[in-house]
């Protein structure tokens, strides 16, 4: 007998807009379509053009008055978070929803960034770290909802403070860790720094638990030229309904997050089943690795540096006082 799937009741969100990362398959494409189906225009920034194209056809085909765009984005390079930046800037249309949801993980070999950054850091933190910071106007004009999807990851290992970039011993699932701690605590900053600053934005957090995705795939572009064994063990298990969920139960974590009225800024969601790994989503307790504010500040910090942007100072935050806008980027 097929085993009941959980799902939650999504809030009517016509005349929303939202912008979905990572929106061409898995998580975020079954994302962008549960957004699309509750009547928010969906913005699906990728960086495959075809793959995006065949997510919007997929989603037309179930949804066909979807309201979807494709704009172009490479997290790994900053060049193109700026560019999409100031392509939404100059549509000048609140943005109401932001789920932070690409990720890259666990390349054989270290690789880097456009900009020189490892890989997983660059791409799942600092590029998500830029792009909130080039949409902080627009953000603030839709009192939007910011989600960071994290993984149970990062409830494991650490940030490696002394070589962020991993350039002295690079160990992947480490460095994986680490990216979704630091966009952890920078989805907490996110939240303070908005409460105090008035900037009417609420920043929460989601995984999704363990769910056959397409992360530790098959994937070429970052030097995985078959699946893993850990994949096909999820698959397998996923299929007979064993402890892991499936990509349409991960995605509520994610899709609570961002669209309840009763979701909270700071607090993370995920699965709410045995070892949070699958299950119905719920507010559950914040991990360890991510309860640290002078880690959130330090994260913060050295991402401004990292990625040549800037927020509203914090003296100007307590104030309520400035946006990040065009004029707030410093020259590289």
């Amino acid at each position: 007998m097929a085993r009941t799937q959980p799902d939650i009741t999504v809030p009517d969100l016509s005349g929303k807009l939202a912008v979905v990362t990572g929106a061409s398959d898995g998580v975020g494409l079954g994302l962008a379509a549960r957004l699309a189906a509750a009547g928010a225009e969906v913005v699906m920034p990728v960086r495959n053009s075809r793959k995006g194209e065949a997510a919007v056809a997929k989603i037309k085909k179930q949804h066909p008055r979807a309201a979807l765009s494709l704009r172009e984005l490479d997290l790994s390079s900053l060049d193109s978070v700026a560019a999409l930046g100031a392509t939404l800037r100059g549509e000048n249309r609140p943005v109401h929803i932001l789920v932070n949801n690409a990720g890259v993980m666990t390349p054989p070999q270290r690789q880097t960034t456009a900009d020189g950054f490892e890989l997983q850091f660059g791409s799942n933190h600092l590029g998500h770290f830029a792009l909130v910071a080039h949409l902080l106007p627009l953000l603030r004009a839709g009192r939007a909802r910011v989600t960071s999807q994290l993984s149970v990851s990062a409830n494991e290992n650490a940030i490696n403070w002394d070589d962020l970039n991993w350039e002295r011993s690079y160990h992947g699932r480490r460095a994986y860790s680490q990216s979704k701690i630091a966009l952890g605590l920078f989805g907490r900053e996110l939240d303070r720094r908005s409460r105090a600053g008035g900037w009417g934005i609420t920043s929460n957090l989601a995984h999704p638990g363990i769910a056959p995705t397409s992360l530790l795939a098959a994937r070429p572009e970052v030097g995985r030229a078959r699946d893993t064994a850990g994949v096909r063990v999820i698959r397998a298990l996923s299929r007979r309904g064993i402890l892991v969920g499936t990509v349409g139960t991960a995605l509520l974590p994610a899709l609570l997050a961002a669209t309840s009225p009763d979701a909270r800024g700071a607090r993370l969601y995920g699965p709410s089943g045995p070892g949070h790994l699958s299950g119905a989503p719920a507010e559950q307790a914040l991990y360890s690795r991510l309860r640290g504010d002078d880690e959130a500040v330090r994260v913060w910090e050295i991402s401004e540096r990292l990625t040549h942007t800037s927020f509203p100072p914090e003296e100007d935050t307590r104030s309520g006082s400035g946006a990040a806008g065009p004029g707030n980027h410093r020259p590289r």
